[in-house]
């Protein structure tokens, strides 16, 4: 539940610091008093979207805060699968930071959590029950998802989904099969002749370097044989270049003895000597491997042509693509020649998660057929207690195709007065109707979601004097239930029956109007219930008949 707001900054706000309690409590005030901007508030901590608008004009940063009791929702789970403390005491705190350069932080229990997170929490902690959300009532999504929470239908929705959702790709992957072999097909035979004639190629990794390299050294076999024999030339004996070398060996070798500095010298001279006749001898051996043959020149010169031939016809650069290219052409002739039987195979497995799709479907009808009879009786009793005497409620379910959700076509039929055939919410029910048939629901589904805290924001909409009574009852039962209710109204009827009533006014004794909530003590209430009877002018009979409403406390 709820117990304590803390905002600052925030829209017409100054600062609100507020305690909240158990049970049925109302929220009234002068129409514009700021009852929504609290709301709005709320709304960001349950992961609304921000607006740097919302930051009080001349202030930097704006701050929700709200602490929660959640010792009773065994929410520990969902704490540890975001990586968040749970607080021994079982309480939490859920803060939402908003600057004027619209820059937006959430914050649970002090650790940085995102938007959506804050959202799912927030979506097990409190239901906003906004006018918006009587609208909600004429949507047929609505209406089902109404069946499927009072037939408890979670764990069999999510089945028939994850079944749905397996149909759907296998099918979409049948479409894909179907759309690729028929276009195969209509370019088979220009399929068929590009593999084979890689085929033929019978490229090889890596061949096309070193045919390259062959045919640079085949192109230039004279210059290249002339180079190393004139290498080895000047090298030899018959040059000289090695004799000199000796000589200057034997020259210094004879003074090594007087003048032993020079030794390291004539060790390298030694050693130059020896290079020399070794790399003379390569060069005479590599010159001698050297032979030119115009039949190899004109295979891979041959065999070159064949590979760019086939680069430039195919878009490649490189045989290691070629080859690629041969695979893929390898891989879509066999799925021409085996297409159909695939695609049939396919089709089998398809219709098997179809029937199963359907079994589970079925099984939904039948949860839902008998939600809806619960449903149709609590609603008409409950309707009945809040002055409708002969009305009639039907939930009506249509088995189509099957979708997302089911096969199931859901609408509420409604006829509020004798005589009348029953017919769409949407086409029939009053504001002020729909606003009791809301209630009846919320009232219902409270039953089987226990969330800790319900908030309405004004579903007494079209409704008065008698009735108004028969639904702050309502209410004041879902909050005797161990539920947090808390009801926006302007009605004396409800706003008598809360247990606790707090006030938001609007405050103009400072430089800038402000909006302020304070909760109101019995005498307080009877003053402000004795207002909502008369007007700004607070008679002594409106004062009486407060007091009358205040009674059963």
């Amino acid at each position: 539940m709820l117990k304590h707001l803390y905002i600052s900054n925030y829209a017409l706000i100054d600062r609100l610091d507020v305690d909240f309690n158990t049970g049925f409590s109302v929220i009234t005030g002068e129409t514009g008093a700021g009852k929504s901007i609290i709301l709005g508030a709320i709304g960001l901590l349950l992961g609304q979207r921000a607006d740097s608008k919302s930051v009080k004009t001349g202030c930097q940063k704006c701050t929700i805060e709200a602490e929660f009791d959640i010792s009773r929702y065994n929410l520990s789970a969902w704490f540890e699968e975001n990586d968040l403390d749970m607080e021994d005491s079982g309480e939490c705190t859920i803060r939402r930071e908003l600057t004027a350069t619209g820059k937006s932080r959430g914050f649970i229990n002090d650790t940085p959590v995102s938007v959506q997170q804050m959202k799912r929490l927030g979506e097990m902690l409190v239901d906003v029950h906004s006018q918006h959300q009587n609208l909600l009532l004429r949507t047929e999504d609505f209406q089902l998802t109404t069946v499927d929470i009072i037939a408890k239908n979670e764990t069999l929705l999510k089945e028939y989904q994850k079944e749905w959702q397996e149909y759907n790709i296998l099918d979409k992957e049948i479409k894909c099969m179907k759309l690729s072999l028929q276009e195969s097909r209509e370019k088979e035979d220009l399929l068929r002749f590009q593999l084979n004639e890689l085929e033929a190629a019978n490229l090889v990794e890596g061949e096309q370097e070193e045919l390259e390299q062959e045919q640079e050294i085949a192109s230039h076999t004279e210059e290249i044989k002339t180079a190393l024999y004139t290498a080895d030339r000047m090298l030899s004996d018959d040059a000289g270049t090695l004799d000199t070398l000796r000589q200057a060996t034997n020259a210094l070798s004879n003074i090594s003895p007087l003048y032993g500095r020079i030794e390291p010298l004539v060790q390298r001279l030694e050693s130059t000597i020896i290079e020399l006749k070794d790399i003379s001898s390569e060069t005479a051996r590599e010159a001698d491997s050297i032979d030119f043959n115009a039949q190899r020149l004109e295979y891979v010169t041959e065999r070159l042509d064949l590979i760019y031939t086939l680069q430039r016809k195919h878009h490649k650069t490189t045989v290691t693509e070629l080859i690629k290219e041969y695979e893929q052409l390898k891989e879509a002739v066999a799925n021409i020649d085996d297409g159909d039987e695939t695609i049939k195979e396919k089709e089998q497995e398809l219709q098997r998660i179809l029937d199963n799709v359907h079994k589970t479907a079925d099984k939904l009808t039948e949860t839902r057929k008998k939600a809806a009879r619960i449903i149709e009786k609590e609603i008409k009793k409950r309707l009945e207690a809040l002055g409708m005497p002969d009305v009639e409620f039907e939930v009506n379910i249509k088995k189509g195709e099957p979708l997302s959700k089911g096969q199931d076509n859901i609408s509420f039929m409604f006829s509020a007065n004798k005589g009348m055939a029953m017919r769409p919410v949407a086409q029939v029910a009053s504001g002020g109707e729909i606003a009791r048939l809301m209630l009846s629901l919320k009232a219902l589904v409270s039953t089987t979601v226990k969330l800790p805290t319900i908030i309405f924001d004004e579903i007494d909409t079209g409704v008065s004097g008698k009735i108004a009574e028969k639904m702050a009852e309502i209410m004041t039962d879902m909050g005797n239930a161990g539920r947090q209710v808390i009801s926006i109204t302007h009605l004396p009827q409800i706003a008598s029956r809360g247990k606790y009533q707090y006030k938001v006014e609007k405050d103009n004794s400072q430089e800038r109007t402000t909006t302020v909530m304070r909760q109101l003590d019995d005498e307080e209430r009877v003053s402000e219930i004795a207002q909502m009877l008369s007007g700004s002018d607070i008679t002594d009979a409106a004062l009486k008949n407060a007091k009358e409403l205040l009674k059963w406390k």
